[in-house]
């Protein structure tokens, strides 16, 4: 079997971004990669302003104790230009507003008296003091996004903050998504003897758009390898990636590898990860060229294992890196933390285990108690994974490897 590195190495050195990009406004830019450099055309702030309600003055208007007591000469909310300071003046200057020419310090209101129309200033200010400088954040010219940078809110309040009303962007990863087995029920539909319903497909979905993924859902493929290779076929048209759960085994009503072996090229994987050992991975063949595709000649394919945890984990560790990096994105390793486990795992496993744990008040790690492929309470229950290497029984105290969720799910 191979180990989780493994696996992951050989699946992500086979990715690459794809080329297509678009100019799209920055307000619908959440989550997209960008696939050109952000450059301030600016200086931010674009001028001196004050940190601070207060009063803005020259600090060689005070070298003297005698010399407390300044007419306010004017008045400056922020949005307005101020005119030159007056010598032996103060401004009245509200956080944010432009620092009037001349000035070199704000006295904040709190050190200061007022009293027909002058201020008394009770503090002898330090040039500079509670003045914000030009460029103090941003310079003109300056590279405030790289390409490659998976736009979060804040990235685009960054973007809006040097005037950038459109970025661009790579095009959303187009993602073609089906599930296998004459046993699946969608709910709403009534639940006939052995079957279950298809919970895979809602925790897929949510997955790949969170990930801001162009996606076809083909939804339940029956059981038959004309119909399964039927979809391949029309799925590789005008996708990047076709993903698949359940049917990649090698029982008599599996069909799904037997059919992209007859589409294209597969590659079945052993993994030694619990939950998730099976993965498979190749490619199918397209009948006609695509040019804003991955390659020419052929869409990706990627098939989950059916067990919903199985499924779930398999696609954070392995599929949500895999579509970061056709995406363009250059940062797809989710950041892991060491926490204490409060609880005691006697019982070691030969494979790389991923256990459901969440944070307790403590600042320590509860582990959910039926860690089953099957049990999908415990992805809800749990906020992240224990990422715990083959052969390794827990102690409590020990500090671990943790993987949160809000790593793993954006």
């Amino acid at each position: 079997m191979l180990s989780t590195a493994e696996a992951l190495a050989t699946l992500l050195s086979a990715a690459n971004p794809i080329t297509g990009t678009e100019s799209i406004p920055t307000l619908e830019a959440l989550n997209r990669v960008l696939s050109a450099d952000v450059i301030s055309p600016l200086d931010v702030p674009p001028m001196n302003t004050s940190s601070m309600d207060g009063y803005a003055i020259r600090t060689e208007d005070l070298a003297t104790d005698s010399n407390r007591r300044l007419p306010i000469s004017q008045r400056i909310p922020a949005g307005h230009a101020p005119e030159a300071l007056k010598p032996g003046t103060a401004a009245r200057i509200f956080t944010g507003a432009t620092v009037p020419p001349g000035a070199d310090a704000i006295v904040m209101q709190e050190q200061t008296e007022t009293s027909d129309n002058e201020v008394t200033i009770l503090h002898s200010p330090a040039p500079g003091e509670w003045i914000t400088a030009q460029g103090a954040d941003i310079r003109s010219g300056s590279i405030i996004l790289p390409a490659g940078t998976r736009l979060t809110p804040q990235a685009l309040g960054l973007a809006a903050s040097v005037g950038c009303a459109e970025l661009q962007v790579r095009r959303r990863v187009k993602v073609a998504v089906f599930f296998t087995g004459d046993e699946l029920t969608m709910p709403g539909e009534p639940l006939k003897p052995g079957a279950i319903y298809n919970s895979n497909r809602f925790t897929l979905r949510g997955l790949l758009e969170n990930l801001g993924c162009d996606v076809t859902d083909y939804g339940i493929v029956p059981d038959k390898l004309d119909a399964t290779r039927a979809t391949l076929r029309e799925a590789a048209q005008a996708h990047d990636l076709i993903l698949t759960c359940g049917g990649v085994s090698v029982g008599e009503e599996d069909h799904v590898k037997p059919a992209v072996e007859a589409e294209g090229r597969l590659s079945m994987w052993q993994i030694a990860m619990k939950p998730g050992k099976p993965l498979a991975f190749g490619a199918v063949r397209r009948a006609a060229q695509q040019t804003d595709a991955v390659s020419s000649d052929e869409t990706f394919f990627i098939g989950l294992p059916g067990n919903p945890v199985s499924s779930f984990a398999t696609f954070l560790l392995f599929v949500r890196p895999f579509i970061l990096l056709l995406a363009g994105a250059q940062t797809v390793a989710p950041r892991a933390l060491s926490l204490r486990a409060d609880f005691t795992q006697k019982k070691a496993d030969r494979r790389n285990e991923f256990l459901r744990a969440r944070v307790n008040a403590a600042g320590g790690l509860d582990l959910f108690p039926n860690q089953s492929s099957a049990v999908l309470t415990s992805t809800v229950w749990g906020d992240g994974l224990i990422d715990n290497p083959p052969n390794h029984a827990i102690s409590v105290g020990e500090t671990v490897r943790f993987i949160p969720f809000s790593e793993l799910l954006n």
